[in-house]
């Protein structure tokens, strides 16, 4: 439960709300649903990615519905996280967060937001003729993410989150390149 006003770990806030849920004080039986983060490259605070994946092991066995990845810009880091979950026994969904690449001060922006994110060789190319010209940037990342996205729905992903950033024209892009839209 808790201790003061603090939840120590993810863990322990799944347990108090997977009670609350189980309690019937909420007036919908079903209760929240409730999601946990996880990091496909690693979160940069664990640098042991085997306990890494014991604590969201945790978050699961406390009662966790789904996993929402922090964002990445490599699908086999996706890949390769999801058989790790897989290995240790993490069966429920793991959606994917996307985020469309739109401007050059937004890579920097990124980088701050998800510490230890890396940029594949090919898309820095990219982003490297693009120079520092708006549209073009926006076009590589646009173009970047709808590939990914093209690879994780080919590759059975159970979800995709995308975060926008108040940029959902760039998401919406993404999808019309998908055909989607």
């Amino acid at each position: 439960d808790r201790s003061g006003d603090a939840f120590y770990h993810a863990a322990d806030l799944v347990r108090y709300v997977k009670k609350f849920n189980h309690s019937g004080i909420h007036p919908d039986k079903r209760g929240f649903g409730i999601g946990v983060a996880a990091f496909p490259e690693g979160h940069p605070d664990t640098p042991n990615r085997l306990l890494e994946m014991d604590y969201l092991k945790s978050k699961v066995d406390e009662g966790a519905d789904y996993i929402c990845t922090q964002l990445f810009f490599d699908n086999h880091d996706f890949f390769d996280f999801r058989d790790r979950c897989s290995l240790a026994g993490i069966n429920i969904p793991i959606i994917a967060g996307i985020m469309p690449i739109t401007s050059t001060s937004g890579i920097k922006r990124m980088a701050e937001l998800a510490a230890g994110t890396h940029f594949p060789a090919k898309l820095l190319r990219s982003l490297n003729r693009a120079g520092d010209k708006r549209e073009s940037v926006k076009r590589v990342g646009i173009q970047h993410a709808a590939e990914q996205c093209a690879g994780l729905l080919d590759g059975g992903v159970d979800g995709i989150h995308f975060y926008t950033l108040n940029q959902s024209r760039a998401t919406r892009e993404v999808y019309a390149s998908l055909g989607l839209a």
